[in-house]
């Protein structure tokens, strides 16, 4: 008599974690991203060194909280145009991939978008950290009189927050495009005319430019904290939002 034969176990996610994976490689191999990370590297690097040539030959000598404030302000707001890009052609550049993924290999739309939602997420925050955490390593080694250890991580989960929000409305409006270039005007054109919006706002509301002009408070740990909660707090409820509208959409609509 034959053996029984065990069932094999269904892994129900595993679909997801191949689109996450082959996202996440091909997003680290996009020259977009290569060009984000260059652009960001070069322009810490000679930052730092046109501060320290000032110090050295005219002895004027910036706090350390405002000169790794300017690096994270000018870095997230180059940052933003770049991963607007980056995340603009996420799955509107990827019609024949998807439709041969989703209808031929078993792929259901609303794993397919979590995978390329998440890698994207993965990919650009965890990016940002390094590169963010590397601009501290290098001003700290000469000057860290003025900075909070506190106050450097909530500077940094707050531009990590506001990051995540771009990443998840590109993810989104992609899937609901079908043009890259569509997808890229409607992205910049809602994020500065949200924040154009966002900043006529009464000035006891934390806003995502009031946030980026505070960051040298913040790093000095004297931060609004019922503000930036409120604000972080914001910013993951609007990319739940985003995320679940535009995975709806996807389910639904013709590839």
């Amino acid at each position: 008599m034959d053996a029984t034969t065990k069932p094999v176990a269904i892994i129900r996610w595993l679909p997801y974690w191949a689109v996450l994976q082959a996202d996440l490689q091909q997003t680290l191999q996009s020259w977009i991203y290569r060009f984000w990370v260059l652009l960001s590297i070069l322009a810490a690097v000679g930052y730092i060194i046109y501060r320290m040539g000032l110090a050295n030959e005219a002895g004027i000598i910036q706090p350390a909280s405002k000169m790794i404030a300017e690096l994270l302000r000018w870095t997230m707001l180059a940052s933003v145009s770049l991963v607007v890009v980056l995340t603009g052609g996420t799955i509107s550049s990827e019609r024949g991939t998807m439709a041969d993924s989703v209808l031929s290999r078993g792929i259901s739309r609303h794993q397919y978008f979590l995978g390329k939602w998440h890698s994207r997420l993965f990919s650009v925050i965890v990016t940002f950290w390094v590169l963010a955490i590397t601009m501290l390593g290098g001003v700290l080694m000469t000057l860290h009189e003025d900075l909070s250890l506190i106050g450097c991580l909530v500077a940094l989960g707050t531009a990590s927050a506001l990051l995540m929000t771009v990443v998840t409305c590109g993810v989104a409006v992609s899937a609901m495009c079908n043009s890259t270039l569509l997808v890229v005007g409607v992205l910049w054109g809602f994020l500065y005319g949200g924040g154009f919006l966002l900043s006529l706002l009464p000035s006891r509301f934390m806003t995502p430019d009031r946030a980026l002009n505070s960051l040298p408070y913040i790093l000095q740990g004297q931060y609004d904290g019922e503000g930036l909660t409120r604000l972080i707090v914001g910013c993951v409820l609007l990319s739940s939002v985003t995320a679940i509208t535009g995975m709806m959409y996807f389910a639904q609509r013709d590839i």
